[in-house]
């Protein structure tokens, strides 16, 4: 009787604790949190991503770690979150690539926007039209003319394919109708670098990476991507694109944050409540407005309303891409 009270007590305690555990899986997050970054550490999307990070810290109470897994234009560090446990530990930010590629590559490594599960758009930035500080147009008109007068001599640098820069190209390309020499670079870091030490000719780059290169005289700037003028001192004298000549222009590099497709609601729903607290956090405001960044505060900060969003810009990139005959190995 007494081996039989003890094997019912030892039964009661292992339920017991197989319930706590089960709830204590239950609270989320437990544990860090990782954010992958498809792009090298440096860039803009890795600054973006660890200011977002600290600010996930105040609101989910864990550590939450940046990690850079680049390479093949974004694709391998994609891959990684659509393929990692959908448990709400692992999430990707990317920038405008993540709706480019399922048309700018031929085969994919998953199976595009539909591995992921969408979190919220975190924001958007301008892109610059930028020269070689011995560039000898001084305004946007005649570095117009002078690309006209022979396009086979301007050299188009970008941090390679996938990349903002390479997509802020195509589409500057379409629409002054000429075809540039484009080099790829692998990075934003030796692109920007070869351009200020005058080994290419013209580049397209995010505001967020451009604004010190400008301020510092270090490379000449012609015009934002952006609808409207940028109030930023470093660019508030430079027209947009598209009242500089190029009508209906516009390029925005927007970041989004994602979560593996399958992750439990109620995670889902943590994370979107811990991304809108973050993105009111003054110190990011801060720090994204002093590089010419907009925090997202519009309907795309809801799942429903970003995935809508990217599934917009999908079809609207896959337009340039096709024209541009312009696609990834």
């Amino acid at each position: 009787m007494e081996k039989i009270r003890r094997r019912l007590a030892l039964t009661g305690i292992a339920v017991a604790l197989g319930v706590v555990t089960t709830l204590a899986r239950a609270e989320f997050p437990d544990k860090p949190v990782t954010l992958i970054v498809p792009f090298a550490a440096g860039g803009p999307s890795d600054k973006i991503a660890r200011d977002l990070a600290e600010a996930l810290r105040k609101k989910l109470g864990q550590t939450v770690i940046v990690e850079n897994v680049g390479g093949a234009g974004g694709t391998l560090g994609t891959s990684r979150v659509a393929k990692a446990p959908p448990d709400g530990y692992t999430l990707l930010v990317h920038h405008i690539g993540f709706a480019t590629a399922p048309s700018l590559y031929r085969k994919l490594p998953y199976q595009g926007i539909n591995d992921f599960a969408f979190l919220g758009l975190i924001n958007e930035a301008p892109s610059t039209l930028i020269a070689k500080p011995t560039m000898p147009a001084k305004t946007f008109d005649e570095l117009r003319k002078y690309i006209a007068a022979d396009p086979t001599k301007i050299n188009l640098a970008h941090a390679g394919v996938g990349s903002a820069s390479q997509l802020c190209g195509l589409m500057l390309q379409s629409a002054l109708k000429t075809n540039l020499t484009s080099v790829p670079y692998k990075g934003t870091g030796p692109a920007m670098t070869d351009l200020m030490g005058g080994q290419v000719d013209i580049m397209c780059e995010q505001a967020t990476n451009a604004v010190p290169q400008i301020e510092g005289g270090k490379v000449k700037a012609y015009a934002v991507t952006s609808t409207q003028r940028m109030t930023l001192p470093a660019l508030a004298a430079l027209p947009t694109l598209s009242e500089a000549g190029l009508k209906d222009f516009s390029v925005t590099v927007w970041h989004g944050l994602y979560a593996p497709k399958d992750t439990p609601a109620p995670v889902l729903k943590k994370l979107n409540d811990a991304l809108k607290a973050a993105l009111k956090d003054p110190d990011l405001i801060k720090r994204s407005e002093a590089l010419g960044i907009s925090v997202v505060n519009d309907g795309r900060l809801e799942p429903a309303g970003h995935k809508h969003f990217v599934e917009t810009e999908v079809a609207r990139w896959k337009k340039v891409i096709e024209a541009s005959g312009q696609y990834a190995d």
